[in-house]
């Protein structure tokens, strides 16, 4: 059923792409309401466009009909906090996001897999972390960028994720109360996602418990922009093979910076051998 979300996601993301005529910078779809390809149910759908309606990335949201599904259509500018996130000298990667429902499908896997927290390292305006929070996931979500925290902050009043404002090679894992959880890296490995992926598995794999317990999830790219990794895996064969971790799973969905790309974005989802 999720592969089947995921796919009919893409799907829905070409069919858009194809006949949007609207300007914006970023520019994204949620189904209205629960249908035979979305079979999601109404109360997720609700909290879904509610972090969309309430965040101030999006100035313009309406009703359309693609294919056979209705949706909105949420238009946004990313510009400002683009540019916070890379002020930052030890930041890795600049702000840019996956889409909300991408987010949901990305985290539904995650369950599935039979992890109980969600951490999203990067984090953006917390979606993925806000998303395990609708799935009944403990998560929180590490952000260097005190305007996107904010920001965030903003998002999480109704639904209690976590977000800290701290760079992700100073924080103590250990203060957590992390059981089994699954860490989403924030980045390309082609845009800074490898070093900001270096260090957090440094940390974790520091803390007995969790250095065999843990999930890793990488936002890669087949794009010809970037340079092929000679172990493939969307630009992590390397890093997963170097430290040695397995890919059991991967998920494509689309993200802001594939809309106007032929191919989705791979997640990754990896764990130790």
């Amino acid at each position: 059923m999720i592969e089947d979300l995921a796919r009919n996601l893409v799907e829905l993301k070409n069919e858009f792409a194809k006949s949007y005529e609207g300007k914006s910078q970023i520019q994204e779809i949620i189904p209205k309401s629960n249908s035979e390809l979305f079979p999601i149910i109404d109360p997720h759908l609700e909290s879904l466009h509610q972090f969309a309606t309430k965040n101030p990335i999006y100035y313009n949201f309406f009703e359309k009909r693609i294919g056979s599904v209705d949706c909105i259509v949420y238009e946004g500018d990313i510009n400002r906090f683009w540019l916070n996130s890379i002020q930052h000298t030890s930041s890795k990667a600049p702000f840019s996001p996956t889409w909300i429902m991408s987010g949901y499908i990305a985290t539904l896997f995650a369950k599935e897999l039979g992890y109980s927290e969600v951490v999203d390292i990067g984090s953006g305006d917390g979606r993925i972390a806000f998303c395990a929070r609708i799935l009944n996931m403990e998560s929180c979500s590490i952000e260097i960028d005190e305007t996107l925290v904010e920001l965030q902050k903003l998002l999480s009043d109704k639904t209690d994720f976590h977000p800290y404002c701290s760079d992700a090679a100073e924080l103590d894992y250990g203060s957590f109360d992390f059981k089994r959880p699954i860490f989403f890296i924030g980045g390309l490995a082609q845009m800074g996602g490898t070093a900001l992926a270096e260090v957090a598995l440094r940390k974790i794999n520091s803390i007995s418990h969790l250095k065999n317990n843990s999930g890793w999830v990488f936002a890669g790219t087949y794009s010809q922009k970037y340079a092929p990794d000679p172990k493939n895996k969307a630009g992590w064969g390397t890093f997963i093979e170097k430290n040695n971790l397995k890919a059991i799973r991967t998920v494509s969905l689309p993200t802001a910076w594939t809309f106007h790309e032929p191919e989705p974005t791979p997640y990754i989802f990896s764990q130790p051998i």
